[in-house]
């Protein structure tokens, strides 16, 4: 079952503090049995696909073959993100990032472009960070709609990509992404990094919990993350994995709207 986390905005131990609530919370919500989430995995899109694996900006990766896996990041861009896409063009690395539109698109519109122009796919983490599953229909469309139609300004390329925020998704999030494009992205690794600032423990937890398909998810607007990303990256190279975006790692499959991933 799907251990769901919340991912906040901003630095600073009161909305730590709250943070660490909410996925206590939200913790107890999935283990009593009261949600119930489907999710596919990377694994069974390519077996259905079948068929060759695609060229993408970072080289053509058959992730039926190689051991894939991917590097996420959500709620930025942020002032640290300039120098996380410095590492991983240093490092050759692509990325999936699920960005916030408030205070974050509309901050730092020119490192959505520069995340697009350097091959990484660039997602939406909705407009406020409003829980979808506390939102009418309406509200829900909004919080999806307005950073898809940013991202296509900025990038020339319209998200097919959606996070929701805390991973709290139901059947009307469902439909609606539907609708509107979007495939869901959850995650298989998380290191908890709204936690703590410690740079050596967010990477021994990514490491921990690594796998193949794995998709890794950190937030590159807390302080401790992006000096993390080199010692994960070169850490996992070692043991032989091949990085990927969220498309890269489905491929030749593709993810479906309305579907969750992960």
């Amino acid at each position: 079952m799907l251990s769901l986390t919340r991912k906040m905005t901003k630095t600073g131990t009161g909305l730590r503090a709250a943070a660490t609530l909410a996925a206590a919370a939200s913790l107890t919500l999935a283990l009593s049995g009261c949600t119930k989430l489907e999710t596919t995995s990377p694994s069974s899109v390519r077996g259905a696909a079948g068929g060759q694996a695609r060229a993408a900006g970072f080289g053509t990766v058959d992730c039926g073959h190689a051991q894939c896996i991917a590097l996420t990041f959500d709620a930025g861009p942020s002032e640290h993100s300039a120098r996380l896409l410095d590492i991983l063009k240093e490092k050759q690395v692509p990325a999936t990032f699920f960005l916030l539109g408030k205070r974050h698109i509309d901050t730092y519109p020119e490192l959505v472009r520069r995340m697009a122009d350097e091959g990484h796919e660039v997602a939406s983490h909705t407009w406020t960070h409003k829980i979808l599953t506390d939102a009418e229909p309406d509200e829900i469309r909004e919080e999806l709609e307005r950073p898809n139609k940013e991202i296509e300004r900025l990038t020339g390329k319209r998200p097919t990509l959606m996070r929701p925020p805390q991973g709290r998704t139901d059947d009307t999030v469902h439909e609606i992404c539907r609708e509107l494009g979007l495939a869901e992205v959850l995650w298989t690794v998380t290191a908890k990094d709204y936690k703590t600032d410690d740079s050596d423990l967010i990477t021994e937890r990514v490491l921990d919990q690594s796998s193949r398909d794995g998709i890794i998810l950190l937030h590159d607007i807390y302080d401790g993350t992006v000096p993390a990303v080199p010692g994960i990256i070169d850490a996992l190279k070692k043991r032989g994995y091949v990085f990927v975006t969220v498309p890269q790692l489905l491929a030749p499959g593709k993810a479906e709207p309305g579907k969750v991933y992960r």
